[in-house]
Order: C-alpha cells, then sequence, then structure tokens
C-alpha cells in the first residue's frame, strides 16, 4: 500500500469579476519556484456574497485569499487581526489563516513601493494620485512612506476627502501640476482599453506617469503620456511585488520576481 499523500494547500484570489487576473499564474509560479505543494484558484465574489466567502474560507481551511476588487476596504471587519498597514490604509488585499485566525494584511503598498523605488527618490516630490478605492489608499500610504507630498483626485469628491484625511493627502484638481501622476482606478482596463483617466493635455511632459492597470500593459493612458515626453510604469511590476510578498506572509519564503514577470509578459502576449 502506498503511503498517504499529503493534500495540497489551497489559496486564491476573490474579486469581482474574476476574468482578467494574472494572479493565479503568478501564484503557482512562485509555487512552483519554490517546491510548495499548494494550488491558487479565483472566486468570483460579488460585494454582497463576501462574508459568504469568508466564512468559506474558515470552513475550507484555505490557508491565503488575496483580496481585489470591489472587496478591500469592506474584508477589513471580517477578519480576527488587522495589520497596522492594512489598518493604517483602511484596506486589505490578503488575509492569511494563522491558527485558528484570519489576519488581514495589505502588500499592494509594498508592491507600490518597490514599483517607485526603481523610478528614483520622492522625497518633496508633489504627487497626483486618480482614485480613492482600496488601491488609492495603499498609493497614498506608500507615497506617504516615500516622503511625497500627494494630492487626491477622485469622482467621488466625498470618498476623496475622506481618503485625504486619513492618510495626510491633499485634495487636488485632475489638472494639478505635479512630479508623479499615478492612476489607482480600473479606467483603461480591459475591455474599455479606449478610455483614460485623464485627458492628454493635462499631461505635463516632466512627470512621471504610473498606471496600475496591468492588461493591457500599455494603457491609453500610457501611450499618451508617453507621446507627451512622460516618464512611463505599467503595473506589472506593482502585481508581482505584492504577489511575492503575499507568497512571503505564509510561507516565510519569497519567490523571484523575475520568474513571476517572465510568466506574466508570455501569458500577456499570448492576449
Amino acid at each position: 500500500m502506498s503511503a498517504p499523500t499529503t493534500p495540497a494547500i489551497l489559496c486564491g484570489i476573490i474579486l469581482h469579476p474574476a476574468g482578467h487576473t494574472l494572479s493565479p499564474l503568478l501564484h503557482a509560479t512562485a509555487y512552483a519556484e519554490l517546491g510548495l505543494e499548494a494550488r491558487y484558484h479565483a472566486f468570483d465574489v460579488p460585494l454582497e456574497r463576501l462574508s459568504d466567502a469568508v466564512v468559506g474560507m474558515r470552513a475550507l481551511g484555505l490557508r491565503q485569499l488575496s483580496v481585489s476588487l470591489p472587496l478591500k476596504e469592506a474584508v477589513l471587519p471580517l477578519a480576527d487581526r488587522v495589520s497596522d498597514a492594512a489598518r493604517a490604509i483602511g484596506a486589505a488585499n490578503t488575509l492569511t489563516r494563522v491558527g485558528e485566525q484570519l489576519v488581514a494584511d495589505n502588500t499592494d503598498w509594498i508592491g507600490v513601493l518597490r514599483s517607485l523605488e526603481a523610478l528614483g527618490p520622492w522625497r518633496g516630490a508633489r504627487a497626483l494620485v486618480l482614485g480613492a478605492g482600496g488601491a488609492a489608499r495603499a498609493v497614498v500610504y506608500a507615497l506617504g512612506q516615500l516622503g511625497a507630498n500627494v494630492g487626491v483626485h477622485a469622482r467621488t469628491r466625498a470618498r476623496a476627502e475622506k481618503l485625504a484625511a486619513e492618510l495626510g493627502a491633499e485634495l487636488a484638481s485632475p489638472d494639478s501640476r505635479c512630479d508623479l501622476l499615478v492612476n489607482a482606478t480600473p479606467v483603461g482596463m480591459q475591455p474599455q482599453i479606449d478610455r483614460t483617466p485623464l485627458a492628454a493635455e493635462h499631461l505635463d511632459p516632466a512627470a512621471t506617469v504610473f498606471d496600475l492597470v496591468y492588461r493591457p500593459l500599455e494603457t491609453r493612458l500610457l501611450r499618451e503620456a508617453r507621446a507627451r515626453g512622460c516618464r512611463t510604469q505599467d503595473g506589472l511590476d506593482m502585481l508581482i511585488h505584492q504577489a511575492v510578498e503575499q507568497v512571503r506572509i505564509w510561507s516565510g519564503r519569497s519567490p523571484t520576481p523575475a520568474h513571476l514577470r517572465a510568466a506574466a509578459l508570455a501569458a500577456l502576449r499570448q492576449k
């Protein structure tokens, strides 16, 4: 009789809709590199079913769940413990089982930080963040850690005011002069690739433009920014670095970002 096999650790991502995410590929690549016997699945969870999904995570023994749009803020009160970063940001993109407890954390800001660190020092720079959701909160928090002066603009003014008050930013107009522009909204994401969160005439050629959207890699915003002479950064590195941190949180080991990037680029080229 053969020895019983150890069942694979179950992980996944909850979001709505679920069709666009590269996270299953990134995590599968990470697990293969590290020799982890784990499986990662995407679950389509509308906001009104979030509490059911968290109950399911507890019942099924999932080790970790990534949390994406539109669930990052709503998931906080459903956790047993909340990390200092997630509490400060007001949003979580990670739920990890620690014993019998679920711990909410935020690795998005780490992804933003790593992406921006590669582009140069930002202390004292003027940054304009578009959006006021969970991703925008992580961006503002990361920029604060880098010493930037942050302005926020969002379609819903009340949400922008709340974000600015809680994270030490200021309200700004979309045509505010800045050294760094960050799109933290889903505008421009497939399938609506013809949309942009900011008209081209508002783009300062001297600014860096960072779009968190990664599908497509070159959004209309980035294409028009590059045409005006701006330095640009797509959202893939941010996605990769936050995933690396998620794997580290539950396994104690970190995959190689370059390996994850190669797998992601191969998948994106096939689309």
